[in-house]
């Protein structure tokens, strides 16, 4: 009941980062007050989580708030050679609200529209790595969509496809995207874990019928990552060629799950997660072990 009840909040409100600055002069400390994304930098150097007024950015061992627009990011992306997002303009912003679909090439320090400004706001997005495809789940009608559900764009957004997405469930909760074969997509509902080979016209379950939070892609495309509850916390990949799907480590979590995880595109040992409870943990081994960088939203350094 309680993770069900934290999912569901995490969905309904959005991006809420929150960054609490300690009096004048002083270094800033960052506050986690909720967590809606997480992602690597392009060099793996740098760990960003998307916020309500800007990103928070953990970099060798400390916290800091990134430069850039402080804008109200929602779904957030990060790929090899952009990151893509949508939410709300900061305030005194000229940008229209809602952003529809925005993308940096300089690592969030400066956006450019795409399209839909002022229509979408899209919570649920992912993009290629290395592809640059980019899906988005639509929950009403736009000028460039004509109805509610999934869409993928080859061309940053100047032109979107609708998947027919059969046997995906409904209640979409997160979306990731094979780093390197555009057609190739894995959504999370209130059904369980389902994954696409043909750009989401069809898709198969992989873990029915099980309370699935978080997913992500390996970089070398070879497995999915995906964060779980079933009375306990777990988190597993799935070899794409075999099948067979692994149990990995946790840190110790108490009624708390992973609902959010990343992989470094320079370091294939490193990943992060953040949990429901707004804990973030670094891995040098797989998920052997893990290191704690945020507890309850108050950041380590």
């Amino acid at each position: 009941m309680y993770l069900g009840t934290m999912l569901r909040r995490t969905i309904s409100i959005g991006v809420l980062i929150g960054f609490t600055h300690l009096t004048a002069g002083a270094a800033p400390a960052v506050t986690l007050k909720h967590v809606h994304g997480l992602a690597f930098s392009q060099d793996g150097q740098q760990l960003s989580i998307p916020s309500h007024d800007g990103l928070a950015l953990y970099r060798d061992g400390h916290w800091s708030k990134a430069p850039g627009p402080e804008h109200d990011y929602m779904g957030f992306s990060a790929g090899r050679q952009a990151i893509y997002s949508s939410g709300h303009p900061a305030s005194g912003s000229a940008l229209v609200n809602p952003l529809g679909l925005i993308k940096s090439s300089d690592g969030g320090s400066t956006w450019q529209p795409l399209g839909l400004q002022g229509e979408s706001d899209f919570h649920l997005l992912a993009s290629g790595f290395d592809s640059g495809v980019i899906y988005v789940y639509n929950t009403r009608p736009n000028s460039k969509m004509t109805a509610p559900g999934l869409y993928y764009s080859l061309n940053d957004g100047a032109t979107w496809q609708q998947s027919l997405a059969q046997g995906m469930g409904p209640e979409p909760r997160a979306l990731a995207v094979h780093p390197t074969d555009s057609k190739t997509v894995a959504v999370v509902t209130s059904s369980g874990l389902f994954l696409s080979n043909d750009a989401g016209e069809h898709f198969q379950p992989v873990i029915p019928d099980v309370q699935v939070l978080s997913v992500s892609f390996s970089h070398d495309g070879k497995s999915l990552w995906f964060g779980s509850y079933e009375k306990v916390p777990k988190l597993s990949a799935l070899d794409l060629k075999t099948h067979v799907i692994n149990a990995l480590g946790l840190p110790p979590l108490d009624e708390d799950a992973v609902a959010y995880l990343a992989q470094s595109p320079t370091n294939a040992q490193e990943w992060a997660i953040a949990t429901l409870k707004r804990d973030v943990y670094l891995s040098q081994d797989e998920g052997k072990t893990w290191k704690a960088i945020a507890q309850a939203g108050q950041t380590l350094e």
